[in-house]
């Protein structure tokens, strides 16, 4: 039996399962260098690109290791980015949490409505104790978004990751539940 996936509402948006419908939507900003540059994936050169990654989408949640939101603006339905969890660790409640966003809509406070939204649902669904973010050095908006939602900065990993020919350092931050007020 396939678990519904959950639709989750904001003020401005609907988070919900991309499909291969949403293809040439993604393919826009994913093969968008500076949207991809701090998020460990070269740019996509093809469509096909992006339906892999649509593909690892539905492969995390189905195997309960992630879930990933396609971030859609409620006036068009176009997907415009994407936030949610990987690598979930239920025996430690515990995840990490990762996002991007079409760069036309940088600076609209899309990604904290769909970040603060996705926490909140991390935290009521999946009884998380602890959100990570794994943020490169370099992307400063990134680091000001999650700082912005109560995250707190733990430290610096070095070589933590090697991605697209590197190997990158990552600032460890960090929510627990204690950190928030829920309603």
């Amino acid at each position: 039996m396939e678990k519904e996936f959950p639709i989750i509402e904001t003020a401005r948006l609907i988070l919900r399962a991309v499909t291969s419908e949403d293809a040439d939507d993604m393919f826009h900003y994913l093969s968008d260098y500076d949207v991809v540059k701090h998020i460990g994936l070269a740019p996509c050169k093809t469509v096909k690109d992006v339906l892999d990654e649509i593909n690892w989408y539905q492969s995390i949640y189905e195997d309960g290791t992630g879930i990933r939101w396609g971030i859609t603006l409620k006036n068009s339905g176009k997907v415009i980015g994407s936030c949610g969890f990987l690598n979930m660790a239920s025996k430690h409640f515990r995840t990490e949490v990762g996002f991007e966003l079409s760069k036309e809509f940088w600076g609209n406070g899309i990604a904290g409505e769909a970040l603060e939204a996705v926490v909140k649902y991390g935290y009521h669904h999946f009884q998380l104790e602890r959100i990570e973010a794994l943020i490169e050095p370099a992307n400063l908006p990134s680091q000001k978004l999650v700082e912005k939602q109560r995250f707190k900065r733990e430290g610096l990993l070095r070589h933590y990751e090697y991605t697209c020919g590197k190997f990158d350092d990552l600032y460890m931050y960090s929510i627990i539940k204690e950190d928030l007020k829920f309603s």
